[in-house]
């Protein structure tokens, strides 16, 4: 891999976490009126006409089993992973979901094991990974005596996690057959959004127009809809193309520190002790798990030179 281009996807992977670790903000603001449902449906419509305007030409797909490849993405990306997450908020606490969901880069390096043969695996990822989740388990808890367990809940958050990583097998899969990335993430919302339409129906989805244009409830759907939703996910797709799955992955490790970070400093909230060590072992994990890359690829130059 060339360096300058494996730079950029580091960049692109630690920006998309960036803004996806402060969008709590603008989702806990709007759920003040709006349902998750809600959020959920017009944030991706706003990303999808982004998307369209950014790239109008139409995508041309070249076989039926590429289609069936972007129809997956959306129903697990998009549809079924945000929904699993919201629905889990309901019975379970956010802090919870928040460890739980951490787990996703684990699931994503098993699918890469059996699914993507290139995806190598060493033991410094599963260190990096115990390292991690500790490090969230305390920034979640900070300090907290007794932990509090939902089966419902806590398991919807698993599925959350694991259609997620079955997601970034599938984007990996998607950017092999070299299409441009944001047509491709285009395609991607379109499939979300029609497999979404059933959930409009089981859930209260009325939206009230006028709640949706005041100022602030619109800045928000607006930074969900274009940075969170179409920015993001084009920049975390061209990032699973360059780095791979499971590299892009171990990324999520930091949504828990962003969104600390944004809370001490908007809302300010305040962080413990254990909090602060917390960051420290996730970060220190993040660095291990991707170590893990660059011990593989000095190995292989080695057995290469001789």
């Amino acid at each position: 891999m060339d360096r300058k281009n494996e730079i950029t996807g580091h960049i692109l992977a630690i920006v998309t976490i960036i803004i996806w670790g402060t969008t709590f903000i603008s989702t806990k603001i709007l759920l003040k009126t709006m349902t998750p449902i809600e959020i959920l449906f017009i944030r991706f419509v706003i990303g999808w006409i982004a998307l369209i305007l950014v790239h109008p030409r139409r995508l041309k797909i070249q076989n039926r089993k590429q289609e069936l490849y972007f129809a997956g993405a959306g129903l697990c990306g998009i549809t079924l992973y945000f929904l699993l997450e919201n629905i889990a908020l309901t019975y379970t606490f956010a802090s919870n979901v928040g460890v739980i969901i951490s787990v996703a880069p684990f699931f994503t390096a098993l699918c890469a094991h059996f699914f993507l043969k290139e995806e190598k695996l060493k033991p410094q990822f599963f260190v990096g990974f115990l390292i991690a989740l500790v490090g969230i388990f305390l920034m979640s808890y900070q300090g907290a005596s007794v932990l509090k367990l939902n089966p419902m809940g806590d398991l919807l958050a698993v599925l959350a996690a694991f259609v997620w990583a079955l997601y970034s097998i599938l984007t990996k899969k998607i950017s092999g057959f070299q299409y441009n990335t944001v047509q491709a993430t285009r395609r991607i919302f379109f499939y979300g959004l029609l497999f979404m339409i059933p959930a409009l129906f089981i859930f209260q989805f009325e939206p009230n127009v006028t709640i949706l244009l005041k100022p602030i409830n619109l800045f928000n759907m607006v930074f969900l809809g274009l940075g969170a939703s179409a920015a993001c996910f084009a920049t975390w797709n061209w990032a699973v193309k360059i780095l791979g799955a499971v590299k892009t992955s171990v990324y999520i490790y930091l949504v828990p520190v962003v969104t600390i970070i944004t809370s001490i400093l908007i809302l300010h909230e305040k962080i413990t002790g254990m909090g602060v060590v917390g960051v420290g072992l996730t970060l220190a994990g993040l660095f291990i798990s991707e170590n893990k890359f660059s011990m593989g690829r000095k190995n292989e130059v080695k057995n290469e030179c001789c």
